[in-house]
């Protein structure tokens, strides 16, 4: 699978330019199949793309009817409901003034479980598990999980993707499903995430990073030179690939390698 690469000069216009790929690909799911789903994620960039995303409401020329979009989250912060750092709280602040805050339906938003609702991590991991069969069971899915047409990612400064971190067991975990994660090098340290599996199981796997401090996780990811002591295994945004698509989106100061390689 290859991997491309798409630029914008600025993060602004990168956000707004991801919100319009979305756009296109949720309206062509829908004309093929009824409905179209989205996975999330939360970060800088994820947020202002939320952003981007609910303000094309008004403007963009393909809009999906969004009461017939599902989207979920690649992971989340395992805090009480409504705090501030949890990725679905910043992305109702990012898109609450727009549109899509009205056409969305609550049931379509499928939330990950907050730390004032579950006992632990695990808990909430296995309630998402469960909504993630109930819907697959919904769309007769074969396969036991619901249909990702994308599944939309940050990437850390370290190479992490969602809430899977390098060096750490979780990395290696190859079921698809949904985990508890302790001891996060970021805070908080007790987190929800999708697998790397999971997350691959989508038509389109797209990654979204700008600035310079991530160029070294992007040039690995890219197959440039590694640092002394890591390699490109350690950036875990490599080890996946969606479907149809595999795609970098990014600005110029964080591309710090070719636009095109092949994904083994």
């Amino acid at each position: 699978m290859t991997l491309l690469v798409e630029t914008e000069s600025t993060a602004d216009l990168l956000a707004e330019h991801v919100a319009a790929r979305i756009n296109e690909v949720l309206v062509e799911a829908q004309e093929r199949r009824g409905r179209a789903s989205v996975v999330l994620t939360g970060g800088s960039m994820g947020v202002s793309t939320i952003r981007a995303l609910a303000g094309a409401t008004r403007t963009a020329e393909y809009v999906p009817d969004w009461s017939e979009v599902d989207i979920w989250w690649a992971d989340e912060q395992f805090l009480p409901e409504g705090h501030p750092e949890r990725n679905i709280q910043q992305a109702a602040d990012a898109a609450e003034p727009f549109a899509l805050m009205t056409e969305l339906p609550p049931e379509n938003v499928h939330v990950i479980g907050a730390s004032d609702r579950f006992e632990n991590a695990e808990a909430a991991a296995a309630d998402y598990v469960a909504e993630l069969e109930t819907a697959a069971r919904a769309e007769g899915s074969p396969t036991g999980l619901p249909w990702f047409d994308i599944a939309l990612l940050g990437v850390g400064s370290d190479g992490h993707v969602a809430s899977i971190f390098p060096h750490q067991a979780d990395a290696a975990m190859q079921e698809a499903t949904v985990i508890a994660v302790y001891d996060s090098p970021e805070s908080p340290p007790t987190r929800v995430s999708m697998t790397l599996p999971l997350i691959s199981t989508a038509e389109h796997v797209w990654f979204v990073a700008s600035g310079s401090e991530k160029a070294e996780a992007i040039g690995r990811l890219l197959g440039g030179t590694p640092d002394e002591g890591t390699s490109a295994e350690e950036t875990q945004a490599g080890e996946m690939v969606g479907r149809v698509s595999t795609v970098l989106f990014t600005t110029p100061e964080t591309l710090s390698a070719g636009s095109q390689i092949h994904c083994a």
